[in-house]
């Protein structure tokens, strides 16, 4: 395992993008085991891309110039999009109240947010496999596990962090004004990155 790749998968899953919004979201509204919850469920949403890459849609995409372009250009057309709507809208960022929230709700909202995260989609896809060897599916399934421990590590610390918060946050009304304007800009900063992207 490469110094490279270990400090790429950090970059990554530190990067604040849709499942780490998520997560902290639910801290600071529904408390410290909801959001460990929902960093749980951001990793399982990590699964279907690996199995992508496993079945070779990552050779595929590696192959196709126009291929990658198309992942890239809808993965800079969603971060925007989640940029927008972040900006003009609480609903993401909402603190309630009341804690009790479904598992069913959680697991299915973790699930579907990093099912749908552009940034998997370019690690599983162009990344990863410059890191295994051709058709070595157990180093594959290695680094997987890897990049899916570090982000279950680092979505929980998100949450947990939001959640000793929570009090605070809910006594200012103001600064959850300041964190979606700062995640708005985030998700901005992302798309406009990737846009820059090549192979």
């Amino acid at each position: 395992m490469s110094l490279a790749f270990l400090l790429t998968t950090l970059v990554i899953v530190a990067t604040p993008g849709t499942g780490a919004l998520y997560t902290i979201a639910t801290g600071l509204g529904r408390g410290a085991r909801a959001s460990m919850l929902a960093a749980f469920a951001c990793t399982l949403g990590i699964v279907p891309h690996l199995v992508a890459a496993i079945t070779g849609l990552a050779a595929v995409l590696h192959a196709s110039g126009v291929a990658f372009a198309v992942i890239k250009w809808l993965g800079v057309a969603y971060l925007l999009y989640m940029a927008w709507g972040t900006w003009r809208d609480r609903g993401t960022l909402t603190v309630e109240e009341q804690p009790a929230v479904p598992v069913r709700r959680v697991l299915a909202s973790g699930i579907t947010l990093n099912l749908l995260n552009p940034k998997l989609t370019l690690f599983f896809f162009a990344f990863l496999p410059q890191f295994v060897p051709s058709g070595s599916v157990p180093q594959m399934l290695a680094l997987s596990a890897v990049f899916m421990a570090a982000t279950f590590v680092v979505f929980a610390a998100y949450g947990a962090f939001a959640a000793a918060m929570r009090d605070r946050v809910l006594r200012q009304p103001k600064v959850m004004d300041w964190l979606r304007r700062v995640f708005a800009g985030t998700f901005a900063a992302l798309g406009a990155k990737l846009a820059f992207e090549s192979r």
